[in-house]
């Protein structure tokens, strides 16, 4: 845990700024708009440069291609703010996330739960905010937000005037980035029992405890893909973690959902959720691992008329990707023997080293060896909240496919 704090005054106190040449021939992506440079791309480092640094990046002749952050012990070596040589002072960071605010806003609408801010897709690579009705949960990924904590704390203050902040700097990221694992309330007091609206729901949310920051808040847009097609269905939820899939498809009209998951913690926030809804009824959940579950069931011969498949990243390497691929294609065979003529399956998949081809290639793989017919009768993304920058091919990550199989 980390200590309680408010946010101090703003500090605008000026750091150095390195300069760092690109090797030949290195600008072309950064060109094309991606904002990452990779240690072996540098021709050469300054020598007391110090993680968190700022850096002006030229390339091999000298002319200026962006202002950003560097860390000489990560492998992402360089991130970029932009293409300008703007001031990276409490003004930047009061303007960028007011910017990012107002778009949401206008884009969502009265939401209690979203993502404020999106790392580079919003111009400010390593932070993330997610809005809680009004706490917040922040992430400092990168020895560059981190070092401008207070900037940051103190923009989001005089932004968004929330009740409470948390911090949720528990990814390993940071341990490539040489900077500590930590969580705590950073400043303000969580009410006792935080409840936001998804859809029409009465989501309890922990964001001290909770799974990324709270909620799964990428999915928000795809649970509404249920709407036409849960009506009267017999649903198998798998990987349902606390349930939102699955209440949902009962909130459209399903007859019976079945909720599994490995987690007996999360099961047991999923019944109270259930109830809270009033939906617990039609709603029965079993604490299992998937695999085997899909297997068993398979064997006695169970049928549904809809399954959802959301599964953890398989992918955290690319070198993991083959692996990965028989995870996806296993669990996505045995969901399509489950399924009654014509019923449905929604298949997510939220690791960016599996493309959006790679991932339709294998599903289609997984029916011809059931030899199943299946169609694509939709296709959903990552929130609206969580936009994709078109020069960064890496946060575009989240896949859901609604899958008929005939």
């Amino acid at each position: 845990m980390i200590r309680t704090h408010p946010p101090q005054a703003r500090q605008d106190a000026p750091l150095p700024v390195h300069l760092v040449r690109l090797k030949p021939g290195e600008q072309d992506r950064l060109l094309a708009g991606h904002p990452w440079i990779f240690r072996n791309e540098v021709a050469a480092w300054p020598s007391n440069a110090e993680p968190g640094d700022l850096v002006d990046v030229l390339d091999s002749r000298g002319r200026f291609l962006g202002r950003g952050y560097l860390n000489p012990r990560s492998h992402i070596a360089i991130r970029l703010f932009g293409r300008d040589r703007l001031p990276i002072d409490g003004d930047f960071f009061v303007n960028r996330i007011r910017r990012a605010h107002a778009w949401r806003e206008k884009l969502l609408g009265a939401r209690s739960a979203y993502r404020v801010v999106h790392a580079e897709a919003d111009g400010l690579p390593g932070l993330i905010v997610d809005r809680y009705g009004d706490a917040l949960v922040i992430q400092m990924l990168t020895a560059g937000m981190d070092r401008r904590r207070d900037l940051i704390l103190t923009a989001i203050a005089e932004v968004l005037q929330p009740r409470a902040v948390v911090a949720r700097n528990d990814s390993p990221m940071r341990e490539r980035e040489g900077l500590a694992r930590e969580r705590g309330v950073l400043c303000g007091e969580l009410p006792p029992d935080l409840v936001v609206q998804v859809n029409g729901l009465d989501v309890a949310v922990d964001l001290l405890e909770g799974q990324k920051t709270g909620l799964f808040l990428d999915q928000s847009d795809n649970y509404r893909l249920l709407e036409r097609l849960a009506g009267g269905a017999d649903v198998l939820d798998c990987f349902c973690y606390t349930g939102l899939w699955g209440l949902h498809a009962a909130r459209y009209g399903a007859s019976r959902v079945t909720g599994l998951d490995q987690s007996a913690q999360a099961i047991e926030q999923a019944k109270i959720l259930a109830e809270r809804n009033g939906l617990a009824e039609r709603c029965v959940y079993r604490v299992g691992n998937v695999f085997d579950e899909l297997k068993e069931r398979d064997r006695r011969r169970e049928s549904f008329d809809l399954i959802i498949l959301d599964p953890p990243a398989f992918v955290k390497t690319r070198t993991r990707l083959p692996e990965a691929i028989a995870g996806y294609k296993e669990i996505n065979l045995r969901a399509m023997r489950l399924l009654r003529p014509g019923g449905y399956l929604i298949t997510c998949s939220c690791s960016h080293h599996l493309t959006a081809d790679r991932f339709r290639r294998l599903l289609q793989d997984a029916a011809g060896d059931v030899r199943r017919t299946v169609r694509l009768v939709a296709q959903g993304a990552q929130g609206r909240d969580h936009p994709v920058l078109l020069g960064m091919p890496e946060s575009e990550y989240l896949k859901c496919f609604v899958l008929q199989v005939l």
